[in-house]
């Protein structure tokens, strides 16, 4: 089993690595911090670089992920070189970057990990902008294969 964090390249994505590490070390499992693009900004990024001459791969597109994975780690104050759960206090934690909707893509890859948490922050939204453009939260939360935790917003005082 395995503590999935899912972040984006918001600021807050720190608080998902915090609270992940946290539920890792608890229960003994590893941490998996993933992040997905979305295969629309894929091939946007695809046609602009095209225009550049340099294609780029999936292979690109999942390096990519793994940044963001390993910036939201730095902004969690955890040194993503270092992360391998062996002579520290923190459980091994990998990096995994995937191309598709978040929403599908946090839930398949939890289910093929046998994931115990996933742990997702949601954003303000207005009830229009939630029934116009969804909200991956709010999808992983209705159709995760596992418990969902959704850590406060702000870290407590």
């Amino acid at each position: 089993m395995v503590v999935v964090a899912a972040v984006d390249r918001s600021d807050r994505a720190g608080r998902v690595i915090t609270e992940a590490v946290a539920l890792g070390g608890a229960f003994g499992e590893p941490v998996h911090v993933l992040h997905s693009m979305k295969r629309s900004t894929f091939v946007d990024l695809g046609v602009r670089t095209a225009e550049d001459g340099d294609p780029v791969t999936l292979d690109d597109v999942r390096a990519y992920g793994r940044k963001v994975a390993k910036d939201a780690m730095e902004a969690a104050g955890i040194d993503a070189d270092d992360a391998d759960g062996e002579g520290d206090d923190l459980p091994p934690i990998e990096r995994v970057g995937l191309v598709g909707d978040p929403e599908e893509e946090i839930v398949k890859y939890a289910e093929r990990e046998d994931a115990r948490y996933i742990i997702v922050l949601g954003r303000k939204q207005s009830p229009t902008a939630k029934a116009i453009f969804g909200s991956v939260a709010q999808s992983v939360l209705l159709n995760a294969p596992c418990s969902v935790v959704a850590p406060p917003r702000a870290l407590p005082e």
